[in-house]
């Protein structure tokens, strides 16, 4: 059984050892909170059982408890300058024992590992269960609902390392990817722009309707592709044509 107001306190307890004026810290508590909620609406948008709905959010809840020791350590949230913390993530519950915090049974674990193993992966790894794929394939679409919303609202200088990206370039195999509707792969990823290309990449990726649905209805995508512009002329030009591709695919998923 998941008593997810136990799983909320122990949640308190543990993000309360780490610095609260931290901007990082701050945008991190706020993302899982909301991220808690969509994977619950989302399990309850497809008629998931109780128990799966529960488990849905308890995993909303944890998906990113290993960020905050990623920040305090390397003082990014880049994994590629410092560490998958995906994979931090499930050490610091598993390894270390925390999981027994947020739930006392144990039946859920393997469940609850593989969707935070996979949720920051290009793509989900074979070999899941069904439930096993279910929870992933959710977590994933519940993080890149609300990461858009962060990307949206947050400080550019906390998301991108830096207040202005408007003099960088989106590299040509970045949108080649793109172009191409594929998952963007961040190891060739170079600059800012890039990591932006990647964001609107995210709706190549929904495993559900509903996170599109929230796309549409919240203007997500108009939102992001307002909040910058390029100086130079041909990453501009490309950066309008990400905007208009996302927007043709996601209207045509609709």
């Amino acid at each position: 059984m998941i008593d997810m107001k136990n799983a909320k306190k122990e949640f308190q307890n543990y993000v309360s050892n780490y610095n609260p004026d931290d901007p990082h810290v701050k945008i991190k508590i706020a993302h899982i909170g909301r991220v808690t909620d969509i994977a619950r609406k989302t399990a309850e948008y497809l008629n998931l059982s109780k128990d799966d709905v529960n488990l849905a959010e308890l995993i909303g809840l944890l998906h990113d408890i290993g960020r905050f020791e990623q920040v305090r350590r390397y003082h990014t949230f880049l994994d590629k300058k410092s560490v998958n913390h995906g994979k931090l993530g499930v050490q610091i519950l598993f390894e270390d024992g925390l999981i027994r915090k947020f739930v006392k049974d144990n039946q859920y674990d393997e469940i609850i590992k593989k969707a935070i193993l996979n949720h920051n992966c290009l793509k989900i790894e074979d070999g899941l269960s069904e439930r096993e794929l279910l929870h992933a394939k959710l977590i994933r679409d519940s993080d890149k609902t609300d990461i858009f919303y962060s990307l949206i609202t947050d400080d550019i200088q906390a998301i991108y390392g830096k207040p202005d990206i408007s003099d960088e370039q989106i590299s040509d195999e970045i949108y080649r990817e793109f172009i191409e509707e594929k998952r963007i792969n961040y190891n060739n990823m170079q600059t800012g722009a890039d990591i932006l290309v990647s964001h609107f990449a995210y709706i190549f990726d929904f495993n559900y309707i509903y996170g599109l649905e929230i796309f549409e209805k919240n203007q997500y995508v108009e939102k992001l592709y307002k909040r910058f512009h390029f100086n130079n002329p041909e990453t501009n030009k490309r950066y309008n044509e990400i905007f208009r591709q996302s927007k043709e695919y996601m209207l045509k998923k609709l």
